[in-house]
């Protein structure tokens, strides 16, 4: 397949603004209650399941909603990215080996397959996986660009095996960071890939280019007639370098985003919308750009994998080494919850039994390994 080129921009359509409207003018609530305050709080990095608001400024909140121990269900993971799950069985990426695992009932892998052409080099290599229809779905940097291929999986748990490689989408511009990499079926059926900016920041706001956007492709990567700019799979732009996407039960898009030096965010995305890359970061109260519905400093957050069960929003986060809760009733809002305790964490996902497994993430080279990293925790929800 050669290089995908996206068509121009066609006039933008409606966009459904229900649930990103409340979201915003909660956020508008918080953010004028921080502004009449005399002084600004600083975030605590120490705080354990404080709530915080969309600021990032320690605000009264509800707890969590885990609702009881955190269970080690597996170690020894080394620079794990992504856990999908084929019906109850777990899948678990590793970046730098290129491998894929498949866990027994105890938490031990087994190598499935090792995908052919990874290349890993900074954030690079084999980063978000997905199981959808009898297929695997990878995300890789692969030499001088970024793919998405998909493997048929072969066999049953225990002797899984994958299928010969092929090439969903190709030509995404990579680089030692600012990869993306998350991919995710949506409710819709359609598949979702999340692409940095690859150190590239203009890119971001060419709808000429692949880079700084979240993409949408049907499963065997055509473009879909639905997509907001006709024969382009960009369906929304302004993203630095976007690593989470989840939906609630209406089929709402959240999406979480490394910041640069100012604030990480968590977005509604909207189809078509621009989320301002490079020309802001965080709240901006401009027109022409959508604001997130809740902002965080890099030092507390660097969010990379989100989840949603129920009626909360969990957000994995490598820099701040903590777990957030979101509500989504009002997702200007958050408790943090493990803070500190397992060091980075990378992935949170919803599993089949209704918990959040979450994976750490200090193997990468950026954190400081315990004997047993990395990590799946296993966190029972209310």
């Amino acid at each position: 397949m050669t290089p995908m080129t996206v068509a121009g921009p066609r006039t933008r359509p409606i966009r459904r603004r229900s649930t990103a409207r409340r979201a915003r003018d909660l956020l508008v609530t918080a953010v004028a209650a921080v502004l009449l305050a005399s002084c600004t709080v600083e975030p605590d990095p120490g705080i354990g399941t404080a709530a915080t608001d969309a600021t990032g400024t320690a605000a009264p909140g509800t707890t969590g909603s885990v609702s009881g121990a955190v269970e080690i269900i597996s170690t020894g993971l080394a620079a794990p990215w992504s856990i999908a799950f084929l019906d109850d069985t777990p899948l678990v990426s590793e970046r730098d080996s290129g491998r894929v695992l498949e866990l027994d009932g105890e938490g031990n892998g087994r190598e499935i397959a090792t995908i052919a052409g990874v290349v890993a080099r900074g954030e690079g290599g084999l980063l978000g996986i997905a199981v959808h229809d009898g297929y695997l779905y990878a995300y890789f940097t692969a030499s001088g660009e970024n793919r998405v291929e998909r493997f048929e999986l072969i066999g049953e748990p225990g002797s899984l095996s994958l299928g010969e490689a092929e090439t969903i989408l190709d030509g995404l511009p990579a680089a030692g960071v600012h990869n993306g990499g998350r991919i995710a079926l949506g409710p819709d059926g359609m598949l979702y890939v999340t692409a940095g900016d690859a150190n590239d920041r203009a890119s971001a706001q060419s709808l000429d280019a692949l880079s700084g956007k979240i993409l949408r492709l049907t499963p065997s990567g055509d473009v879909p007639d639905d997509n907001p700019f006709a024969g382009s799979p960009v369906y929304s732009y302004g993203h630095r370098n976007p690593q989470g996407i989840a939906w609630d039960a209406e089929g709402t898009l959240y999406a979480s985003e490394f910041g640069q030096n100012t604030w990480d965010e968590l977005n509604i995305i909207e189809p078509g919308g621009n989320y301002g890359w490079p020309q802001v970061e965080g709240i901006a109260g401009q027109e022409a750009f959508i604001d997130p519905v809740q902002q965080w400093r890099p030092a507390d957050a660097s969010p990379s994998g989100i989840a949603i069960a129920g009626d909360t929003l969990y957000v994995a986060n490598l820099r701040g080494q903590r777990l957030r809760a979101v509500p989504l009733a009002d997702p200007s809002t958050a408790t943090e919850l493990l803070v500190g305790e397992y060091g980075r964490l990378r992935d949170a996902v919803a599993a089949p039994d209704g918990s959040i497994w979450v994976l750490t993430n200090n193997t990468d080279g950026r954190g400081r390994p315990a004997a047993d990293d990395d990590r799946i925790l296993r966190l029972p929800v209310a």
